[in-house]
């Protein structure tokens, strides 16, 4: 029979994947309680929330949602990321190059089971935003480029009228 406090805890596990664009597994151990609500600050305001999931609990999460990772060895904390993945795989990153701990695992983005060295390629990539922003500015300068081009031309036909003009008004008789 099963533990209703058990399953409540998978239904919620289920939910957070089912809600969040990524999820990314660390190894905890060796971080304090200090370093653990530090690196939770930090990914609250990345947008991400951190927490510690039995295996068992997150397996059956898993199986639910439809995956079949073997991610799952050693304590495994996860980062639920709701938005862009970026920043959370950064903070993560950085958190680690600073303290040793926690070590990746891996996780899932965008519905794709990725390993600790793509969470660490993840964090190299700018932001969603600023890769819009980038793409933009991409389209944007050969059409800029047009249009100064464009207005070069206008104002050197309009001086060329204008010293026409001004060249006729001196020499006409007054």
């Amino acid at each position: 029979m099963p533990n209703p406090k058990k399953e409540k805890v998978v239904g919620d596990l289920v939910e957070a994947l089912r809600s969040s664009s990524s999820a990314l597994l660390t190894d905890y151990r060796g971080l304090t309680v200090a370093q653990i609500t530090e690196l939770r600050r930090r990914l609250r305001e990345a947008n991400a929330e951190y927490h510690v999931v039995k295996n068992t609990l997150f397996a059956r999460a898993l199986r639910q949602v439809g995956y079949d990772i073997g991610l799952l060895e050693g304590p495994t904390a996860v980062a639920f990321t709701h938005n862009d993945p970026v920043g959370p795989a950064k903070v993560l990153v950085e958190f680690m190059r600073e303290n040793k701990v926690p070590v990746p695992k891996g996780g899932i983005v965008e519905g794709k089971v990725i390993g600790p060295e793509q969470v660490e390629a993840l964090s190299t990539i700018p932001p969603r935003d600023v890769l819009i922003a980038q793409a933009v500015a991409g389209i944007q300068a050969p059409i800029t480029g047009l249009v100064s081009c464009l207005q070069g031309v206008i104002s050197n036909f309009v001086l060329t009228l204008q010293a026409v003009a001004d060249k006729k008004a001196q020499s006409a008789p007054a």
